[in-house]
């Protein structure tokens, strides 16, 4: 780590990247109580950890099939109106689950309403995940892009921790799933006025000699494909997160191994938002300067580990600790990998590749909840979580030795 930062809130000194972080902040908890009721309703109604992975696999699929017009549309169009479409969106999908919920659809239906409206959240998430990562580092200057990564992953990470503890503390209540469901609309309407605050970012022209349609949308990927240090950093946090994805079958974990019930599930839900934000704003006063890669394969490594031993804890509190070291070591990844892409991309192709970018992430969480539903059916929850922890080791090993240049990176810049 470095030397400690002389202008540790350096970025909110900039309002437009206030606003956007405050409407991060917001969406981030309606979402996240949003996923608690949507994980222990699921589970609930089928008893099945296979369908905790499909929950995971049509959110993702959209952000699959449209990567390439994601990340073509987030350049070519305003970013912040992307972002004003889907924060509309995610507050009518919050009123449709909230009708589904109160009216009865589900014990008609079972769990296919919710996935229909997984698939619509997914696709507006797909479109505005480039907008939003291509929009961050016009916000700031260069000089405090670092800077704004920490703090923006210090305001996603909080809104992780407040999200499933109040989702699951909101469940509890009178209505349970329902409440928590008009929360997360009212949450999206906040996060729609702060979305209106933030002031239009002219786009500069992209000028690459690059002519025809199908070349400007397969731009992103040529360019993370030649580059070595993009595409390891990138690849390493999708195989990772893959593996080692122990949060999708926490619902299970909560109910048949800890018996700790929803407000536990959220309790442990926030637990890797608790120790990524701490690493987090450690990062905005003490930015990491000097051997990047090598501290991004030992984050990985570290998360791993902690994936191993929470895996075969029946203790809450252990099982707890665990997912904090978990959520610190995954910032360790996302805070290089996160200031990578974006400054070692040329502004014109920030949201082509985003997109990519973002499709390694989707893989590796949502696809990875799938996963983990997979081998936890094949194999029961246990052996999936800890065989899955030992396959994030292997790739740290092996990820060393096919991207030598990530692994010598040194300055992030």
């Amino acid at each position: 780590m470095g030397q400690k930062s002389s202008a540790p809130f350096a970025a909110f000194k900039h309002r437009d990247f206030t606003f956007f972080q405050i409407m991060k902040f917001t969406s981030t908890i309606g979402q996240q109580m949003q996923s608690v009721a949507i994980g222990w309703q699921v589970y609930a109604i089928t008893g099945r950890a296979l369908d905790l992975g499909y929950v995971g696999l049509v959110q993702f699929l959209p952000a699959l099939l449209l990567t390439l017009v994601t990340g073509h549309t987030a350049d070519i169009f305003d970013r912040r109106r992307i972002l004003l479409v889907q924060n509309t969106i995610l507050m009518l999908c919050a009123a449709t689950l909230y009708y589904f919920s109160s009216s009865g659809i589900l014990q008609t239906y079972g769990v296919m309403p919710i996935y229909a409206v997984l698939i619509v959240l997914g696709t507006a998430r797909a479109f505005a995940g480039p907008a939003a990562s291509a929009l961050l580092p016009s916000l700031v200057p260069t000089e405090h892009f670092s800077n704004a990564v920490a703090w923006s992953s210090t305001t996603w990470q909080v809104a992780t921790i407040i999200g499933p503890a109040l989702g699951g503390l909101v469940f509890g209540l009178k209505n349970g799933a329902s409440t928590v469901y008009a929360s997360f609309g009212c949450l999206m309407i906040a996060a729609l006025i702060c979305n209106f605050a933030v002031r239009p970012h002219r786009l500069k022209p992209d000028t690459a000699a690059v002519t025809g349609r199908w070349q400007r949308l397969m731009a992103g990927v040529h360019y993370v494909r030649k580059n070595q240090i993009l595409l390891g950093a990138i690849s390493l946090d999708l195989f990772a997160v893959l593996l080692g994805g122990a949060v999708a079958l926490l619902p299970v974990y909560a109910k048949d191994i800890l018996f700790v019930g929803p407000i536990g599930l959220g309790i442990l839900r926030s637990a890797p938002s608790i120790g990524a934000a701490a690493m987090a704003i450690y990062l905005a006063f003490w930015p990491l300067e000097r051997r990047a890669g090598k501290s991004m394969l030992a984050g990985v490594f570290v998360f791993g580990l902690a994936t191993c031993i929470f895996g075969i804890s029946t203790n809450f509190y252990l099982s707890l600790a665990m997912l904090i070291l978990i959520g610190a070591a995954d910032l360790i990844s996302v805070y290089v990998r996160q200031t990578l892409v974006q400054l070692r991309t040329p502004e014109a192709m920030r949201g082509r590749v985003s997109a990519v970018n973002q499709v390694f992430i989707g893989a590796s969480n949502e696809l990875g909840e799938f996963e983990s539903g997979i081998t936890a059916s094949w194999w029961g929850t246990v052996p999936a979580t800890i065989v899955g922890g030992i396959g994030t080791i292997a790739v740290v090993i092996l990820w060393s030795r096919l991207f030598p240049k990530l692994r010598d990176a040194d300055s992030l810049k």
